[in-house]
């Protein structure tokens, strides 16, 4: 799992010079999720920037569309596009908008931003793959604080209701959100009693360990007849100490200053 630890810290790398750049941005709920997009792109997924438009491509959906930052990171690293094109986010003329737009960016599959959407087009998109008999499968991250949205709830009872088995929805479960704590705000737990109740399969794990992400999702594969939801417990901010678990660094871009310290100690978890 070393290279995996070694992609996660140059994508969070990746995070902060982009979001520094733009001045503007969402670095929190975009480093939490980064060891989670991570596997998905370099282990699970079977995806080929070389031929993004096979038909037969696993697909994965970014819900919590202003983490942005954290798969336009993934995709450059992975050969759709240049890394150069990140420090171009946010900037008047560039493909690499606040959200994530499907005309646009290589690699991205739906454009998202209204929380809940992404979710729901998820699940539209393995029933159609259902019922075209397909083998793909549909990956998409939720924010913890995005399941405040009723839409999401109609999707989950629609997944279940269809048995989309192909359809894995990962719960980026760091426990903040823009104006305080989940609990604070709306709470939203218990969780896994709640997806469970819609009829979902549900694994937690710990969101930044790549041995049980990986044990979650060749578990999710083992499953027939229903969806499965991955509870990744994560810290919001992870991998930058002055940004993991601050309720203040959900949408503030760095200062160069707090760039530098934290590409500092980036760079060394890598050295």
């Amino acid at each position: 799992m070393e290279p995996m630890k070694i992609y996660a810290n140059q994508l969070r790398i990746h995070i902060i010079n982009m979001l520094a750049a733009a001045g503007s941005g969402h670095p929190g709920g975009a480093l939490s999720a980064a060891d989670l997009l991570i596997y998905l792109y370099f282990k699970e997924m079977k995806i080929d920037s070389e031929d993004k438009d096979n038909p037969d491509r696993d697909r994965f959906i970014l819900s919590k569309g202003h983490a942005a930052p954290v798969l336009y990171g993934t995709l450059a690293m992975k050969g759709f596009f240049n890394t150069s094109e990140l420090t171009n986010l946010r900037k008047l003329g560039s493909f690499l908008q606040g959200h994530p737009d499907m005309l646009k960016v290589p690699g991205v599959e739906m454009s998202t931003g209204s929380l809940g959407q992404g979710f729901s087009a998820s699940v539209g998109v393995a029933l159609g793959g259902k019922i075209d008999e397909k083998s793909y499968r549909i990956y998409t991250l939720l924010g913890d604080g995005e399941l405040q949205e009723g839409i999401v709830w109609e999707a989950a009872m629609a997944a279940s209701h269809y048995k989309l088995d192909n359809l894995v929805a990962i719960i980026d479960n760091n426990g903040l959100q823009i104006d305080g704590t989940n609990d604070e705000v709306m709470k939203v737990n218990p969780l896994k009693e709640k997806w469970e109740s819609f009829g979902w399969n549900v694994i937690e794990i710990d969101g930044h360990c790549f041995t049980e992400i990986e044990r979650s999702f060749k578990q999710a594969k083992e499953v027939k007849g229903r969806p499965t939801a991955i509870i990744a417990k994560t810290s919001k901010g992870k991998g930058v100490s002055f940004m993991e678990n601050q309720v203040g660094w959900h949408g503030v871009a760095p200062s160069e200053v707090e760039r530098a310290k934290a590409i500092e100690e980036l760079e060394r978890n890598i050295r």
